[in-house]
């Protein structure tokens, strides 16, 4: 750290190089805050759950009882001790309460005035924050698994939903006309809004080579396709698979970059909400693996921890890149939060023990000239 810090001042490095390396750090030492609760209100599962991307400081979270719930993650009391309280919900004696289980909940990328969600009673719906009363409803055929609203869109409004066998949806942070879909057939299609045929590219987990598997050719998974994520920089994608498997795809190309992630456990029957970390030396993909979250770094593969906190599957996750935190919800009706571990402290009273407990990367390395005659 003493390093950076003396590098930074002399001019010899890239002013964001400390803040990636730090923003590192502190991901790879999440932990269960157990000084943090978030106040319990669903009485089912927690399907889903989005930070606003303003401030980052209230989340919306949708459970399997057709609830959302607003908090604030702002620690107003400055205690060391809080809970996050919930700020409002639409309940079930709500007018405007989903039927059945909401699946997916988004802000409005521009604006946290205005904020969306969809369920399992075929419809979605447009909120108003403040007066928590719907502003549009839109009705359709079928169950509703997936929506997103593009977050760098400048010339268009467009929600994208999909109906019955399609498990996710993305929009690209890269392109604003670029959209990404996952089905339950185990394809993974890029779509072109602009174009009349609107697919650009059908994902190929062989990559045309389909002498391997004809009967997997134009397939990316072995099973279900049930969660996809863009790279915070929109050059790649990242998808899941009933299959047990995540893989990385070039998103210009459609080529499987056949990163080994190993075993990742999916027994989801529905869309799996995972996240990826922003800011950071080396990124990461946080992903639901049964009860605990897997911690993956997304170009190599490796896995560096679980964490584990929940007692029943996890099914979304969601990243505060400002403070580089995490959110998990779980079928145990819990939202957990993850925050980076602090160094443990140091007594004042023995000055032997402060020196051989201080991190040599954090000494001084400066002496006196007396001290050095």
């Amino acid at each position: 750290m003493l390093g950076f810090l003396l590098a930074r001042q002399a001019g010899l490095d890239d002013p964001l190089r400390l803040r990636r390396a730090e923003s590192t750090q502190r991901v790879l030492g999440l932990e269960l805050n157990k000084d943090r609760d978030v106040e319990r209100i669903h009485g089912s599962g927690v399907n889903t759950l989005d930070i606003e991307p303003i401030e980052a400081r209230y989340m919306l979270s949708g459970g399997s009882d057709g609830v959302i719930v607003l908090y604030d993650l702002e620690n107003s009391s400055r205690q060391p001790y809080y809970t996050c309280k919930a700020v409002c919900s639409v309940g079930r004696n709500h007018p405007d309460v989903h039927k059945y289980s909401v699946e997916t909940v988004q802000w409005y990328p521009h604006d946290t005035g205005m904020f969306t969600s969809s369920s399992f009673d075929k419809t979605l719906k447009v909120w108003d924050t403040n007066t928590l009363q719907t502003a549009d409803v839109f009705n359709f055929e079928e169950t509703v698994y997936s929506h997103h609203m593009s977050p760098v869109a400048t010339k268009h409004c467009l929600v994208a939903g999909h109906r019955q066998e399609i498990m996710a949806v993305s929009w690209s942070p890269r392109c604003e006309y670029v959209l990404a879909t996952a089905s339950a057939d185990s394809r993974v299609k890029l779509w072109d809004v602009r174009r009349a045929s609107g697919c650009l590219i059908t994902l190929d987990q062989h990559n045309g080579k389909k002498s391997q598997a004809v009967e997997s050719a134009n397939t990316a998974h072995n099973g279900k396709v049930n969660g996809l994520c863009f790279t915070s920089d929109g050059l790649h994608l990242l998808t899941v698979g009933t299959d047990n498997r995540m893989r990385l795809w070039n998103s210009s190309n459609g080529e499987n970059t056949l990163v080994n992630y190993g075993k990742v456990c999916n027994d989801s029957r529905k869309g799996l909400k995972f996240t990826v970390s922003y800011g950071c030396s080396t990124e990461f993909v946080f992903v639901p693996y049964g009860s605990t979250i897997a911690l993956y770094t997304i170009y190599s593969g490796e896995q560096i921890t679980m964490l584990k906190g929940h007692y029943k599957s996890v099914d979304c996750c969601v990243f505060r890149s400002n403070f580089q935190e995490l959110y998990s919800g779980s079928r145990d009706c819990n939202i957990l939060a993850w925050v980076p571990s602090l160094s443990e402290p140091v007594p004042d009273d023995d000055e032997t023990t402060t020196k051989s407990q201080l991190n040599p990367a954090f000494e001084d390395a400066w002496s006196s000239s007396d001290e050095e005659g």
